[in-house]
């Protein structure tokens, strides 16, 4: 689980990150008020980003197989759900 109580017993790898001074400057605010380090912030933020992607392209992949196995809306089903979320005059 990644949420901000959570500890890291090992890092595997280290690289370089290059942000615009604004969000560096941001980042270092951050860090400073919440006792975190800039690598820790970078960490999270990366981890969710990965995992929201991930969550996405399995969606994607899901509707392409239902797509390639022919399962389809019929009209009928269409009609209902842009009916449901249209203005109403």
């Amino acid at each position: 689980m990644n949420q901000m109580g959570s500890e890291r017993t090992h890092m595997t790898a280290a690289f370089t990150l290059r942000l615009d001074d604004e969000t560096l400057k941001a980042l270092d605010r951050l860090a400073e008020k919440t006792d975190r380090s800039r690598s820790w912030f970078a960490a999270r933020a990366i981890e969710d980003y990965i995992a929201l992607n991930a969550w996405q392209i399995a969606r994607i992949e899901a509707g392409i197989n239902a797509a390639d196995r022919g399962d389809f809306a019929d009209d009928r089903e269409v009609a209902r759900v842009l009916n449901k979320y249209s203005a109403k005059d």
